[in-house]
C-alpha cells in the first residue's frame, strides 16, 4: 500500500538557511521512507501564509497550496523549534489555519482529516519540548488527525547554550531510537487507517 507523508518545517529561517528543525524533519521523513513512505516537505516561512482561520484568506494567500499538499498526504509531520517555551509563531499560524477543518465536518460526522496521522518533531536550546509537543498534538487531535503511539522525536540542548541540533555530527542514540519507533508506528497506523477508514458517525 502506497503511503505519502508531508512535512511542514515551521522554522523562522527562510530559504536554504541552516535549520535544526529541517535536520530533524529530514531524519523523520528518512525514517518513514524506510517503511516505504514517500515524502515531500516545505518551509512554511517561504510562503505567504496569511493570518486567519479559513481555508483561503484570499489576496495571494499561499495556505491553499500547502493545504492541498497536506490533504494529498496520509501523514503530516510538523517540525518546530522552541521559542520562549512555545511552538514557533509559524507553527501557531499553521494550527490556526487548520481550524477551518472544523467547519468542514460532514453530515456523517467525519472530519476531512479523518484517516490522516499527525506527527510532531521539536528542537530547541531551552526547556519546553514536552509542552510544545503537547500543544501541537492536542491541536492536531482537535482537527481530526490520529496520533501514533510512542514519544515524539525531539532534541533540546543545554539551556541558553550555543550548540544547535544542526551542529551535531551524529544523531544522538536516544533520538535515533525514537525515530525508529515512531516511524514504524506512524507508517503502520497510516496503513491501517487507509485500509480501514473511520466509519460514519450514527446520529441515533
Amino acid at each position: 500500500m502506497s503511503l505519502r507523508a508531508y512535512g511542514l518545517n515551521c522554522t523562522l529561517k527562510s530559504g536554504d538557511a541552516p535549520s535544526s528543525s529541517q535536520k530533524l524533519l529530514d531524519e523523520v521523513l528518512a525514517a518513514l521512507g524506510r517503511h516505504g513512505v514517500e515524502s515531500r516537505h516545505d518551509r512554511v516561512v517561504d510562503f505567504d501564509v496569511k493570518p486567519g482561520v479559513s481555508a483561503d484568506e484570499g489576496d495571494g494567500d499561499a495556505w491553499p497550496r500547502l493545504r492541498e499538499r497536506l490533504m494529498a498526504a496520509d501523514i503530516l509531520v510538523i517540525a518546530t523549534p522552541i521559542w520562549m517555551g512555545q511552538p514557533s509563531s509559524v507553527c501557531k499560524r499553521v494550527l490556526e489555519r487548520m481550524d477551518a477543518f472544523l467547519g468542514e465536518i460532514g453530515d456523517d460526522g467525519r472530519y476531512p482529516t479523518f484517516g490522516k496521522v499527525g506527527l510532531v518533531a521539536v528542537v530547541g536550546n531551552e526547556d519546553g519540548a514536552h509542552h510544545v509537543c503537547a500543544e501541537v498534538y492536542q491541536a492536531l487531535a482537535d482537527v481530526g488527525f490520529t496520533l501514533p503511539a510512542g514519544s515524539p522525536p525531539y532534541w533540546v540542548g543545554e539551556a541558553m547554550g550555543s550548540i544547535d541540533y544542526n551542529d551535531l555530527d551524529n544523531t544522538p542514540d536516544k533520538v535515533a531510537e525514537t525515530l525508529r519507533t515512531i516511524a514504524s508506528n506512524t507508517a503502520h497506523l497510516a496503513g491501517v487507517l487507509k485500509a480501514q477508514p473511520y466509519p460514519a458517525i450514527s446520529k441515533g
